[in-house]
């Protein structure tokens, strides 16, 4: 079965992996069959729905290799899930009445597309693969290839999501910035948020990369004040381990006694359970966005547990530093974009031979780099704490 055209598209939040991706999706098209006619639905779903596409023409197929130095989403980004009628409706995408994956569905016939490539998290992906089920009822055949893009790293069985290494870079880049801000006022507790709804390894990566590839080959001076000691992380939270925080604060307060300042790392995700709690019992209401997960920017945890620390640790001045957007929309690093080129390749030739899924190396498939079923899908995939990088991590911060 012939593939004559095919459309992309990207969706969910930002990540060190989009623009690369659209990038190396059209290089290999064009490498392959420049006949085969390339098109980029206008941000996400919502593109789709609207029926709003670029057509990726010769211009942009010779300038596709620039698409590798930037951040962000050349075609633009959404967070439209096509089974919420509801917010659908309130967003002015469907109409009283329709069904979005109906419209989606009489979007991909008119325009004629016989692939699509998603490129997106797991909402993305499972979204993806509500609309191919449903087209293939209907007795259209649409053939689907996505690629793992999170730079929370936490895709079912996904062993490495695109952008997760460089996310994490950038996050330890940020902070050896502000961390020099405990210089500023005495007694200073500085908490860096790092993005992670629900899985820590970006927060516990960005740790080991500050750490080991900053911190550790910066050179010290301690005795003018840079001292590893204050230049350090001396706490780590993560939404997979429980939270003593009496017995942490006493252990910090030490800290702060004796070097005059604290630095945290802070999963956005740690302590959001309590938070969400703490909420709902002064009877106010948990926003949340379209695919029903608490909005963090909303709850804001780095204040929460910010608010937490301060008095007990007897901090004079708080400070809460998010890096993830700052993270979230570089280019990608090399060690990511190696990992882009061989996944947009094989999605690239399984969707010649029509072949659907989500690329990625599957842990449950002795790491093979290959097309995962689509209902094998899922999100929230579990930071596993008892790895030896991150033990070894939090023995040498004295958190163990």
């Amino acid at each position: 079965m012939s593939v004559r055209k095919v459309a992309m598209l990207t969706a969910g939040g930002l990540a060190p992996c989009l623009s690369s991706a659209v990038g190396g999706l059209i290089e290999r098209y064009t490498e392959i069959n420049p006949e085969i006619e390339l098109i980029a639905y206008v941000s996400g779903y919502q593109g789709l729905l609207r029926g709003e596409s670029i057509v990726i023409d010769a211009e942009i197929r010779a300038r596709a290799g620039i698409l590798h130095r930037y951040g962000g989403s050349p075609i633009g980004n959404s967070r439209v899930k096509l089974t919420n009628v509801k917010d659908c409706v309130k967003r002015g995408l469907v109409k009283e009445g329709e069904n979005p994956l109906e419209v989606a569905a009489h979007q991909l016939t008119k325009d004629g597309v016989d692939v699509l490539h998603t490129i997106g998290g797991d909402d993305t992906n499972t979204t993806a693969a509500d609309l191919a089920a449903y087209l293939k009822q209907e007795g259209y055949n649409l053939t689907v290839v996505g690629l793992p893009k999170t730079i929370d790293n936490d895709v079912v069985p996904i062993r490495q999501s695109l952008g997760a290494w460089t996310a994490a870079e950038e996050g330890a880049k940020f902070f050896a910035n502000i961390v020099a801000e405990h210089s500023a006022n005495p007694r200073m507790l500085i908490i860096h948020e790092v993005m992670g709804r629900n899985c820590g390894w970006l927060t516990a990566a960005t740790a080991a990369h500050y750490r080991n590839e900053i911190l550790g080959r910066r050179g010290l001076v301690p005795g003018i004040g840079l001292s590893r000691e204050r230049l350090d992380i001396h706490g780590i939270f993560i939404p997979e381990l429980a939270i003593d925080i009496e017995a942490e604060a006493k252990r910090l307060r030490a800290v702060m006694d004796q070097h005059d300042c604290v630095n945290l790392f802070i999963s956005e995700g740690a302590g959001v359970a309590d938070i969400v709690k703490e909420m709902e019992a002064k009877g106010n209401e948990v926003p949340r966005d379209a695919f029903g997960h608490v909005r963090l920017d909303a709850v804001n945890p780095g204040a929460w547990f910010g608010k937490q620390f301060a008095a007990m640790l007897g901090a004079e001045k708080v400070m809460v530093q998010k890096s993830g957007y700052y993270g979230r929309a570089a280019a990608a690093n090399a060690e990511d974009l190696r990992l882009i080129k061989s996944c947009t390749d094989l999605a690239v030739e399984c969707a010649l031979r029509r072949e659907g899924g989500v690329i990625g190396h599957d842990e449950e498939r002795n790491l093979v780099l290959r097309a995962i079923e689509f209902e094998r899908i899922k999100g929230h995939k579990a930071f596993d704490a008892s790895v030896s990088w991150y033990k070894d991590l939090l023995r040498a911060i004295g958190q163990a």
